[in-house]
């Protein structure tokens, strides 16, 4: 399949598909004239990195579960803590959602004198900060591995 093809098939510019290639997530397999070829293999390997970014992998994550020959090499810890952050993230959205909806329902003079609204406040609030500082976490882990 010529890159056009791919990209027809999948929606991923060709472009993007050769950014990916740049960064060893595909490969072409040759030149027909100026335009790569694929294998059609290769659609399933879009699909791997398309599903990986809708679970938040970084393509570096991606590429480190795709073996040489394309096919998965699934890091297994990684799935698991990626599931686990986003079951938190899940737990937060809920919080903020309650609240909203109490914050758009609720029959005090006040919020600030609504138990159940202050109670989902902080709730939502303390799940946002510990939200943020993992973030900061992991930026701070990612330099220092970059820096050994």
């Amino acid at each position: 399949m010529d890159i056009a093809e791919v990209a027809k098939c999948t929606g991923v510019p060709a472009s993007t598909l050769r950014y990916y290639e740049k960064k060893g997530l595909i490969a072409s397999v040759g030149r027909q004239g100026i335009r790569r070829r694929f294998a059609p293999g290769v659609l399933d390997q879009l699909a791997l990195i398309a599903l990986g970014q809708a679970a938040g992998l970084s393509l570096d994550e991606i590429g480190s579960m795709l073996s040489p020959n394309g096919g998965p090499a699934i890091n297994r810890r990684l799935l698991v803590d990626k599931a686990d952050e986003i079951e938190r993230t899940i737990r937060q959205l809920r919080a903020v959602s309650r609240g909203l909806r109490h914050a758009a329902a609720c029959r005090a003079p006040s919020h600030a004198e609504c138990p159940t609204f202050q109670r989902l406040l902080r709730a939502a609030a303390s799940g946002a900060l510990e939200s943020r500082r993992q973030g900061s976490d992991m930026q701070r882990n990612g330099k220092q591995r970059r820096a050994e």
